[in-house]
């Protein structure tokens, strides 16, 4: 994939790594291959892009960025999300060693933190509910603002730590929350 993106683009100046996949269940019900599948989308995909797009985005140290999507279950646990808590938590260990190990090259690396933003996602996770208002309800309950998130809240976050703007941030975790972690 980035080797295709520099073929077609001829570098790359920002990786965002946005796939994820969110499986709950207890421990006890989570099989191997389902713990397997979670960490190797979340944790591992993150992982393997980032060194796979190193050597392009070396090219342009000094305005290189990767922003890493992470999640409010890997700043702290989640009930019944022990595989998705265990691969974001990852994530955010991941951008803090990796903002370390790249700084003195000039390449940024942060994270966002997200609590529940409404993507298809989401709307999977409110369609599987027996009563989707009330389902919608109660997810906002636990949000000081009173709401969850747009991808739009999400996508500015990311922009501003890929951008100029936020050159002097790396290794940060940026909340994205509506104060669910405050």
């Amino acid at each position: 994939l980035a080797a295709a993106c520099v073929r077609a683009f001829g570098r790359i100046d920002v990786l965002v790594n946005s796939a994820g996949i969110y499986v709950e269940g207890a421990i006890d019900e989570m099989t191997e291959e389902m713990f397997d599948e979670v960490l190797d989308v979340d944790l591992k995909g993150t992982y393997f892009m980032c060194r796979a797009a190193l050597p392009a985005l070396r090219q342009h140290a000094g305005s290189a960025a990767i922003v890493n999507v992470g999640s409010d279950a890997g700043v702290h646990g989640n009930y019944f999300c022990t595989a998705y808590c265990a691969a974001k938590g990852g994530v955010s260990l991941l951008t803090r060693a990796l903002a370390l190990e790249l700084a003195h090259e000039g390449i940024r690396v942060n994270a966002i933190a997200p609590g529940d933003i409404m993507t298809p996602l989401t709307e999977r996770q409110l369609a599987a509910a027996a009563d989707r208002e009330a389902a919608l309800r109660e997810m906002r309950s636990v949000y000081p603002l009173g709401r969850i998130g747009t991808a739009e809240e999400a996508a500015s976050a990311i922009c501003y730590l890929a951008s100029p703007d936020a050159a002097f941030i790396t290794g940060t975790i940026l909340s994205i929350d509506g104060g669910l972690t405050a």
